[in-house]
């Protein structure tokens, strides 16, 4: 066998490798996206979610206002005595 011959067997067999290891990662990426949306999926589920509420939370997500609530703005009653009797 040539240094030519064995040259294209090396390169023949590291093609098949690649071909093997491109259908691994497919296989895999697969296989993760299949866990990521079942541990969604699980998680709308636990918090009791509709479609649209799990499409509100994912709009106010895309807007960085999740976890801000309007009352948590505003100052209740109570808290305006306090500060008005402090003075």
């Amino acid at each position: 066998m040539t240094k030519l011959e064995r040259i294209g067997a090396d390169l023949k067999r590291a093609r098949e490798k690649q071909a093997e290891w491109n259908q691994r990662v497919k296989d895999l990426e697969n296989r993760y996206r299949e866990e990521e949306n079942g541990v969604i999926h699980s998680m709308v589920h636990a918090a009791n979610l509709t479609p649209e509420q799990l499409a509100q939370i994912i709009s106010l997500a895309a807007q960085g206002t999740v976890g801000v609530y309007p009352q948590q703005n505003t100052v209740s009653d109570y808290d305006k005595e306090e500060t008005e009797n402090k003075y």
